[in-house]
């Protein structure tokens, strides 16, 4: 059945990728960013024809508060999916009060507004495994937090927060928490379009640290799948992680595409320090979703690779033209 939902962060890569999926089973979604949408090639729900389910709303949750309330009464969503929180770890350093500004304060008052709104049946805060720091082994959703940067440290305060929020009050919220998601549309600063982008333009790719660095890697298709059953059939309170079981260093993911691409990894690669406050290692135990929601990954790392250079190629005039490094916005 058709549901109104309301998705946060809809410029993110993840927010407007999960768009795109909603789109395309039937849902009407209202989006809302703080920024201008992207251009088109990062927009997932822009590449097809669309029948005007989707409408956006431009909508800072730490300037636009009382527009976010109307938006709020007028809509009425029945879900909502919040992509949103100001990223990125080695910058949040820099300017930590302005991480703690979004992903604390005004998320305590988005959370106090969303508990008041009686027409939502659920919140689904898609959160980060940055909260546990460097993992050993692949670990559970119990695993204890223990954030290393001013970015971890400010999501997982707001983890906590809402967990308060469904004890006191019961909140209806579920948490997913992804590990590295990728696909096409991610933004040129994400290692895996950027290194496609820099190996057809002929740039060195740096790599920090040697790229010694532990990651698993998940198609955002799936992740959205991930999401989506989250919202309809976990329980509340829960968390869920969202991962796979194939796992490779960031030197081994960059030599792949370079095998792809017919490049030789010596001739496109530069290494450089390590970056400040790094994770080592993030190996997330996604048994729980699939055993409690019949959760599968379904995208390989090889054919999602694939689908990411194609996009690459495809928008490639353009992309040259973008961005290539992280704009913070205060």
């Amino acid at each position: 059945m058709a549901t109104k939902l309301l998705v946060i962060g809809s410029n993110s890569f993840s927010g407007a990728s999960f768009v795109s999926w909603l789109l395309d089973r039937g849902h009407e979604v209202v989006g809302i960013s703080r920024s201008i949408e992207p251009h088109r090639a990062f927009l997932p729900y822009r590449w097809g024809d669309r029948d005007g389910a989707f409408r956006f709303q431009r909508v800072d949750l730490n300037h636009d508060f009382d527009a976010l309330q109307t938006l709020l009464r007028t809509e009425r969503p029945e879900r909502v999916f919040n992509f949103a929180a100001q990223s990125m770890v080695g910058e949040s350093w820099k300017h930590p009060e302005h991480w703690m500004t979004t992903n604390v304060v005004s998320a305590v008052k988005l959370f106090d507004l969303l508990r008041g709104c009686d027409f939502i049946d659920r919140y689904v805060h898609v959160t980060t495994p940055e909260v546990y720091g460097s993992t050993e082994g692949f670990i559970r959703e119990d695993a204890p937090f223990n954030p290393s940067t001013p970015y971890a440290v400010s999501r997982a305060a707001g983890d906590m927060l809402l967990r308060a929020y469904h004890q006191t009050h019961g909140f209806p919220v579920v948490f997913t928490r992804a590990a590295n998601v990728y696909g096409p549309g991610q933004q040129l600063y994400r290692i895996v379009p950027r290194t496609i982008l820099f190996l057809l333009i002929g740039r060195r790719l740096q790599l920090h640290g040697g790229g010694v660095s532990r990651r698993s890697f998940i198609h955002m298709r799936d992740v959205s799948d991930a999401t989506w059953r989250v919202a309809t059939d976990g329980a509340s309170g829960e968390t869920y992680h969202v991962s796979t079981g194939e796992v490779v260093t960031i030197r081994e993911l960059v030599e792949r595409i370079c095998t792809k691409l017919d490049k030789r990894f010596e001739d496109c690669v530069e290494f450089v320090g390590e970056r400040l406050g790094k994770d080592a290692a993030y190996m997330l135990d996604s048994d729980k979703l699939r055993r409690a929601l019949g959760w599968t990954d379904a995208v390989g790392l090889d054919r999602g690779l694939d689908e990411c250079i194609a996009w690459v190629r495809e928008n490639f005039d353009a992309l040259k033209t973008q961005p290539f490094d992280y704009v913070h916005k205060p």
